[in-house]
């Protein structure tokens, strides 16, 4: 039966994941297997099949015209899903984000709540491949693997891996077949370990006990402020890389959980900070500590997921996604490194998680604290503004000093007498290079970033023709290891060819560098130095993020190479240098936020240095050293950096000085998707007309990156000072466009990168 029976049955509306801006009314049977309340999650027939949909509140039924309604089918939960207040942040996202309130609640709850997966069972156990031996010099890698190259590949990949790696993780990446995989073990080099799938990924961690620190003069100023914050205040807490704002946070929280009674919530941007952020959490909570971040299997989310909402434990630490943890009677919510541009989400919903975090707060009466050493321009305009409550950390604690930053001009380090030299230099400075041997002689540690991976940005024929990826309009960049050129926007591989298939000529030109290169090259300059590389590539193992840190922090490594996710929250005491190889990657790409970018990574990066005793020194190696995000970094002068680039955001104007919304268009055909970009804008325009809205339309245009995984892009451009005029044209744009299968019209609203 899937209509109902003559009467006046009970109706609810109940949001479900599909495209459509609007809730669904589904009528309520006689008896349920659990009661029936808004945040319930529901079984209903949709289109002949079942779905998972959310109650979101009682229906007058108006909507169904003469239609009768169809009866749900199953209340499978005892309690509720999602409370009262985590439904109004939903509707919140839905409404500002223009985004089917259906879609949001999906997002929201664990994948394993919903239709399209499954808990992952308990107590299965996976296949892991552990180095048995080493092959320290490149001569012996010769001669062992000539007639072994994918052998070859799998050693070294583990290598960077840490020494231990799951098998079908190898496999995936390298591409190979599990012969190449025992070829490894049975020449002794490598050898099979089981290891059990813990539903409590952090259970085997056992931090040291929390260290007795008193806080400094400005830290219990910036403590005491907070606490005694009004129910929903906001905080910005500006603190210099090494001023201590790990521990504000957890004095917050200790009188949060242990005097109050509530629940907080702890965002890092990175995965790879969350091992060692939880490791201090669990120092001082133990484990009333649960972790939520994409890394983890779909059960061990759900295992964390469900134990905050029983209370077992009371704070939930992760990425952007746990800031839906599901606690109750919640008290705090800290956003570390809020400036980070992974807090927005890159697929609907595109909600920001310092947004949805400080919306929360409201909601549930919590103080909300951003904490950064780089605040974010749209959150030191709110202090400005007196919509946050603006506090300070102006020195490092115990007394100790930033590094002292030497700008290298690489135009300089061309002037050298051999080609060979000059392209090394151009890498590894001379200065750079002398204070890495200085620093291996005296058994410190270097950390050197390049935000680009890779062994080289593109290959290229001697007339001028560049290996593109053929579903994207963008190079590929050449990975060394194991050797192939991947899109590092849709992922595509393919084998590195030999000749350009337009001319026939060598592909032997490679342009660009990244970090597999700069790898190769301090194993040749530096051969006793251990280095560990860190950026996607090596990190593709559920846990290579906390085993690469764990060995920089027991020592085992001399020089930890990596991309941007090296720059932030790294505390290693005996880290005496870092090195900036190429200060200019980012620097001049087409976004009016590039030069915040630059600024933002420079600075966190050197923060990494001098934070023990020791003291330490930064190298930023770059063409452009008059540029403003490199002066102000290179002097950590955060004011001198925000007066001159504010400026530049009022004429002509972007955030913060205006909202901006991007509109989207994407399809497989070109001509296409430009005429309904056509179309949308000119529907855009019409409006703003009519209405007399205070609201800018620019474009359409192609995007900066034009082809993305076959489909072409188009977007428009919305600028405005009223938010809410925003959101009715926005609403009105997703009502009217009625759009063929294969186009797409997406909104990101105050997107953090138009490329």
């Amino acid at each position: 039966m899937d209509a109902v029976a003559p009467g006046r049955p009970r109706l609810v509306e109940v949001a479900l994941p599909l495209p459509l801006l609007k809730t669904f009314t589904y009528a309520v049977p006689e008896t349920t297997r659990h009661p029936l309340v808004p945040g319930s999650r529901v079984v209903v027939p949709v289109r002949n099949q079942r779905a998972i949909g959310l109650c979101v509140g009682e229906s007058d039924g108006r909507a169904l015209g003469d239609t009768a309604a169809k009866l749900l089918l199953d209340v499978p939960d005892a309690e509720p899903a999602l409370d009262a207040g985590m439904l109004a942040v939903c509707r919140w996202i839905s409404d500002y984000h223009v985004v089917p309130l259906g879609l949001v609640c999906r997002a929201v709850l664990p994948a394993a709540l919903t239709v399209a997966a499954r808990p992952a069972p308990a107590g299965k156990s996976e296949r892991m491949l552990v180095l048995a031996s080493e092959l320290p010099t490149l001569v012996a890698r010769e001669a062992a693997f000539r007639r072994a190259p994918q052998q070859r590949a799998l050693f070294e990949l583990l290598e960077q891996l840490g020494g231990r790696a799951p098998v079908s993780t190898l496999v995936a990446q390298l591409r190979c077949t599990g012969a190449v995989v025992q070829g490894l073990v049975q020449r002794g080099f490598a050898r099979i370990e089981r290891e059990g799938r813990h539903r409590d990924p952090f259970a085997a961690r056992a931090p040291d006990a929390a260290p007795t620190v008193q806080a400094t003069a400005a830290q219990q100023r910036a403590i005491d402020a907070i606490i005694a914050g009004a129910p929903g205040a906001s905080f910005l807490l500006h603190g210099i890389t090494g001023s201590g704002k790990t521990l504000v946070y957890l004095r917050v929280l200790e009188h949060v959980v242990r005097v109050e009674r509530r629940s907080a919530i702890v965002l890092v941007p990175e995965i790879a900070l969350t091992p060692q952020t939880v490791d201090r959490f669990r120092a001082v909570f133990g484990d009333q500590v649960a972790v939520l971040h994409s890394g983890l299997s779909d059960g061990e989310r759900l295992d964390a997921w469900r134990a905050l909402r029983r209370g077992d434990k009371r704070i939930a630490v992760g990425a952007r996604s746990a800031v839906f943890a599901p606690l109750a009677d919640l008290g705090a919510i800290i956003v570390d490194e809020e400036h980070e541009a992974s807090y927005k989400q890159a697929e609907t919903p595109r909600y920001h998680a310092r947004d949805v975090a400080l919306v929360r707060a409201r909601h549930a009466g919590a103080r909300c604290v951003l904490g950064s050493a780089t605040p974010s321009l749209e959150s030191w305009q709110n202090c400005l503004d007196a919509r946050h409550t603006l506090l300070s950390l102006p020195e490092r604690v115990g007394g100790g000093r930033l590094p002292a930053v030497h700008v290298v001009d690489l135009r300089q380090e061309q002037k050298v007498a051999t080609p060979e030299e000059r392209a090394r230099r151009l890498v590894i400075s001379a200065p750079l290079e002398a204070a890495l041997r200085q620093r291996l002689s005296r058994g410190e540690q270097s950390i050197l970033l390049l935000n680009r991976r890779g062994y080289a940005s593109f290959v290229q024929c001697p007339d001028g023709h560049v290996a593109v990826c053929p579903d994207c309009s963008i190079s590929l960049t050449y990975h060394r290891t194991p050797e192939r050129l991947v899109c590092h926007y849709c992922l595509h591989q393919e084998d590195a060819a030999r000749s350009c298939p337009d001319c026939g000529q060598a592909m032997a030109r490679q342009r660009g560098i990244g970090t597999q290169q700069v790898e190769r090259l301090l194993v040749e300059r530096l051969p006793s130095a251990r280095v560990a590389r860190m950026d996607v590539d090596t990190t593709s193992g559920k846990w290579a993020h906390s085993a690469i840190l764990d060995r920089v922090g027991r020592g085992e490594v001399d020089i930890l190479l990596g991309t941007q996710m090296i720059a932030k929250g790294l505390d290693f005491a005996n880290v005496t240098l870092v090195g900036v190889i190429d200060a200019d990657v980012g620097i001049n790409l087409p976004d009016f936020r590039a030069s915040e970018r630059t600024f933002q990574l420079l600075s966190q990066v050197a923060g990494r240095a001098g934070r023990g005793p020791k003291g330490g020194e930064v190298f930023i190696q770059t063409r452009v050293p008059g540029h403003h995000a490199v002066r102000h970094a290179a002097t950590h002068d955060y004011h001198g950096f925000v007066a001159e680039e504010l400026p530049s955001r009022s004429s002509p104007p972007y955030p913060p000085t205006t909202r901006l919304a991007n509109i989207v268009v994407s399809g497989p055909e070109e001509v296409a998707v430009a005429a309904l970009a056509r179309d949308v804008t000119e529907w855009l325009e019409h409006a703003v007309l009519r209405f007399s809205l205070a609201i800018t339309v620019l474009g359409p245009a192609p995007c900066p990156v034009e082809r993305i995984q076959t489909r072409y892009r188009w977007h428009t451009m919305l600028k405005t000072g009223d938010g809410k005029q925003l959101t009715r044209l926005l609403r009105g744009l997703m009502g009217w466009v009625d759009v063929a299968a294969d186009l797409r019209v997406v909104v990101d609203r105050d997107p953090v990168s138009l490329l």
